[in-house]
């Protein structure tokens, strides 16, 4: 573990079959079993894939844990209907605000156990929080207040369609997609076809304008500093309004540069991303952030 919460505890974790690299449940009850933990916590930040949060709850409930299930990449698909919901099966959700429920940067906890929640209350503050950012707290009600709308909705699913859009053109253009395609709004594309490693995709996508992060694949045989895939998301560009059609293009155009590194090596192919970057300017023109503006 690399932050203070993983040492203090002794987290154990669990991870997918290596044949379809979807999560591996049976390794979770094995583990469960095994180790017998207070706390079973379901999340992740690069999982494709939806969650079987009632077998979870199971196998909670097999060893006497609690579940706690951690949504903060899918709240905001959870609020507009477009991803199964944890809370029938968790006693406990968390979730940030500013990825998928695209609000500020905070956090949320939420239970229906009162006496859990007297003292997540007390450890928040003044245990390990105080001053509260008044206007963090009127920024969380205004994007409760867009999730709660008709058009939100509409948002949730989009994103979805977006997905399987782009993973769908990605795998047209020669690339491996995690698990084989997704769920939610992400995916794990694995570079290892294009012989690129995720960090050197990252800048030679980031010169063409196209914002990505290196991640680790399933069973990585680089290490983490350098990882074997990127990971990308439609919420940014289908707030702006992209739908299919524009997200094939994008698709297309990630699979370009990728195409000049794999011909040119990690410096890539000054002219196909010069073009591509024209391309995204149009594009994210084409869509303003602010229209009418």
């Amino acid at each position: 573990p690399v932050n203070m919460s993983g040492k203090w505890f002794n987290a154990v974790p669990y991870g997918v079959r290596r044949e379809d690299q979807r999560l591996d449940m049976d390794e979770v009850r094995r583990l469960a079993r095994e180790t017998k933990p207070k706390l079973i916590i379901a999340g992740a930040t690069a999982y494709p894939r939806h969650w079987d949060f009632a077998e979870f709850r199971r196998i909670a409930d097999e060893v006497g844990a609690w579940l706690l299930v951690d949504m903060s990449h899918f709240s905001g698909l959870v609020a507009g209907g477009a991803h199964p919901s944890p809370f029938p099966h968790a006693h406990v959700v968390t979730t940030t605000t500013h990825k998928s429920l695209r609000g500020p940067r905070s956090g949320v906890i939420l239970t229906d156990d009162e006496a859990l929640a007297k003292k997540f209350n007390t450890a928040v503050f003044p245990g390990m929080q105080g001053g509260p950012l008044v206007h963090v707290i009127a920024a969380k009600a205004v994007a409760f207040g867009e999730a709660l709308r008709p058009e939100f909705k509409a948002y949730a699913h989009a994103i979805v369609e977006n997905a399987k859009v782009l993973a769908a053109s990605l795998e047209e253009h020669g690339l491996n997609i995690v698990s084989g395609g997704t769920d939610n709004h992400l995916m794990l594309v694995d570079l290892s076809p294009k012989a690129v490693t995720g960090k050197a995709a990252e800048k030679g996508l980031d010169r063409a304008f196209l914002t990505c992060n290196k991640n680790a694949i399933p069973f990585d045989p680089l290490p983490p500093t350098k990882t074997s895939g990127v990971r990308l998301g439609t919420p940014a560009g289908t707030t702006r309004g992209f739908g299919p059609a524009e997200f094939r293009k994008v698709g297309a155009m990630i699979a370009e540069v990728l195409e000049g590194m794999r011909k040119n090596g990690d410096e890539g192919d000054a002219q196909i991303e010069e073009g591509v970057r024209r391309r995204v300017i149009e594009l994210c023109e084409a869509f303003p952030v602010y229209p009418g503006r």
